[in-house]
């Protein structure tokens, strides 16, 4: 029997039972490599950017052997050094997102925030997987199994269950928060919004609407139409609750 010593940093303690913040033994036979070890303590690879063995950055098909220190980062943003290998996909400007079923209202927030997330609550988790490889989306769920898939490369594991920190949480993941855009994308249907002349949606408005507010928006696909109602101080608010958050990218980038 062979035993390394086994070491999870930051958030990537969210997904152990036992030894959390703390290095510990693990007994194992042959020379397993290091993805397949922690994947079995319930981590996704794709949560993981950075693995030292015996400290050297090392690939995730790195075979354990007897005597092994591995450290498990799930950033490391402090140290740019050339010898560090980053095991995460990089999305080529903003991440796009697709959001699994059991979040519809993360896909409604970061719509409403601004953020490319495509959300159909008919989809099955082969049609998730698909649509993220094919078109270059972080997939964002609360399913562990999922994203434990090979064929995933790029997804995050929303911890909360309370909507409003789930937006925190991809805000922060992603580094999202300059790049909101209220008023861009549809809540419904992720479509993106024009402005709209007035006078051309009257008959679709309320009185009290059509006498108190002048700017209006229209989704270039479902055709909504928004206006800076009672949602849009909703929408604010979060806004400020996200550019105050300590832990967000506006505040904390490193």
């Amino acid at each position: 029997m062979n035993t390394a010593k086994f070491r999870f940093h930051d958030e990537l303690n969210d997904f152990l039972k036992s030894h959390r913040k703390n290095s510990f033994d693990f007994n194992f036979e042959g020379n397993p490599s290091v993805k397949d070890i922690i994947e079995s303590f319930g981590i996704p690879h794709v949560e993981v950017e950075v693995i030292f063995a015996n400290n050297i950055s090392v690939l995730f098909d790195y075979n354990l052997k007897n005597g092994d220190d591995i450290s498990v980062y799930p950033s490391l943003k402090k140290n740019n050094s050339p010898d560090i290998i980053r095991l995460k996909e990089i999305s080529n400007g903003v991440p796009i997102f697709i959001v699994d079923i059991q979040l519809g209202k993360l896909a409604r927030y970061l719509r409403m925030l601004g953020f490319d997330a495509l959300y159909d609550n008919k989809y099955d988790s082969k049609d998730i997987i698909n649509i993220s490889i094919g078109h270059d989306r972080t997939i964002l769920t609360r399913n562990v199994f999922l994203l434990k898939n090979s064929s995933v490369t790029k997804g995050y594991w929303i911890r909360s269950q309370d909507p409003h920190q789930q937006v925190l949480q991809v805000m922060r993941f992603s580094e999202l928060t300059p790049h909101i855009k209220l008023f861009y994308r549809c809540m419904e249907c992720n479509g993106i919004l024009k402005n709209v002349d007035k006078e051309l949606i009257k008959d679709r408005l309320l009185p009290n609407t059509l006498k108190y507010f002048d700017e209006f928006h229209m989704c270039s696909d479902c055709r909504n139409i928004y206006w800076k109602g009672s949602h849009f101080k909703k929408m604010d608010s979060l806004v400020e609750k996200i550019k105050h958050d300590p832990e967000s990218s506006l505040t904390s980038k490193v």
